[in-house]
């Protein structure tokens, strides 16, 4: 039983491409990251040189927590757009702090370099899916004049004659009166 369980959890991860198992891992992340920083805003912040703005790294964390769900989704897309944006805040929040406490400046390089590689891994992962997932979001063809016969239907009843048959078109119905 034990082996099975294993054999199916494996298919299900075969079958995806590289852009979903990475926004797969994407999505534990931003999970992890957002729950630290909900749990332990005061101790993040002191190691950033920012003490007095636990608020705003557990409002961060929330921001991650709703991206990470997102991004475990049918469709994470528009989540990972959304950690795209998040990443240009917290690049911004970051760089100004950076100015404001230059004496936690190796921390805040540090935390830079992170919210940087993380932008680029979020950038051509969301493109990527935009990508893949563009035609759900678009208008769906109209095949209604469509005869599914590509020679027409007069040569798909020419291809279903026997040889020899004395058939030269479709079946003739009966008239009503003959009923």
């Amino acid at each position: 039983m034990t082996t099975s369980m294993k054999h199916h959890s494996h298919a299900s991860t075969r079958s995806m491409s590289p852009a979903d198992k990475l926004v797969r891992g994407l999505g534990w992340l931003s999970l992890g990251m957002g729950l630290y920083q909900l749990v332990a805003p005061r101790r993040l912040g002191r190691a950033l040189g920012m003490p007095h703005r636990a608020n705003s790294i557990r409002a961060c964390g929330a921001r991650e927590i709703v991206s990470g769900i997102g991004a475990l989704s049918d469709n994470p897309t528009n989540a990972i757009w959304s950690r795209v944006g998040g990443d240009v805040l917290d690049f911004a929040a970051l760089t100004f702090a950076l100015k404001r406490y230059p004496s936690h400046k190796e921390n805040l390089y540090l935390a830079l370099t992170a919210v940087g590689v993380l932008a680029v891994v979020d950038v051509s992962c969301a493109k990527a899916l935009s990508q893949r997932h563009a035609y759900q979001g678009g208008a769906t063809p109209d095949y209604r004049q469509r005869s599914g016969f590509p020679n027409g239907l007069e040569s798909a009843w020419g291809a279903a004659r026997t040889e020899g048959s004395n058939a030269s078109g479709p079946p003739q119905r009966p008239s009503p009166k003959a009923v």
